[in-house]
């Protein structure tokens, strides 16, 4: 039997994480949200040394433990900008690198979603999506989850958050946030979440048939 790894990247609050783990459900594989990865390093390299800066964040990813992963304090609005700014250290992703490739490797596969699945970490993944949608869109999903979860927050700020954090992403030296040249593009500006599924589904299936 082939292993079937999928790589899921895209932006913030694209839904590539919803996509992911409802990939992860149809095939019955394990799923990784690398995101919480570099969140976690944020959140314990400001704990410890007060501000975000390459050597508190890269002996925060060599000591990251997947226990830390459980921290609910990962899910906020601060977690993922202190993730956005671990993220550039070229020390924290060669600390992290390891840590994905292994979980990439068991036996059935893996689903993984992230920001450089498909171009670093798993760059012969069956299955490669980019998943993306409007900056406006994006900032209205994350909107409405930060303010169910209790944050109070504006549209206008999470917005600025998402513009900042796609130019940091995008512009980083190591692994910047790009469109692997054989991952399939999925605009999911104007699908429900049912929508976006069946059409990731399709996609893998299509790459699997193709594979095979």
């Amino acid at each position: 039997m082939t292993r079937l790894v999928i790589a899921v990247d895209g932006p913030a609050a694209s839904g590539k994480g919803t996509i992911a783990h409802g990939l992860a459900q149809e095939y019955g594989l394990p799923c990784l949200d690398t995101g919480l990865l570099y969140r976690a390093v944020g959140v314990r390299a400001l704990q410890q040394a007060g501000e975000v800066h390459e050597a508190a964040a890269t002996a925060a990813a060599r000591a990251l433990d997947p226990t830390h992963l459980e921290d609910p304090q990962l899910r906020t609005r601060s977690a993922g900008e202190l993730a956005s700014q671990a993220a550039v250290f070229t020390g924290v992703r060669a600390a992290l690198l390891d840590f994905q490739r292994q979980f990439a490797a068991q036996a059935g596969g893996a689903v993984l979603d992230g920001r450089d699945i498909g171009t670093v970490i798993c760059p012969d993944a069956i299955a490669k999506l980019f998943v993306t949608a409007s900056p406006e869109v994006r900032a209205e999903r994350r909107w409405r989850q930060l303010s169910q979860a209790g944050e109070a927050i504006t549209f206008e700020d999470i917005l600025a958050d998402i513009r900042r954090r796609d130019e940091r992403d995008s512009h980083r030296s190591a692994a910047p946030l790009v469109q692997a040249e054989d991952a399939v593009l999925l605009d999911t500006s104007k699908m429900s979440i049912s929508q976006a599924a069946d059409a990731a589904r399709r996609i893998v299936e299509a790459a699997r048939t193709q594979r095979s």
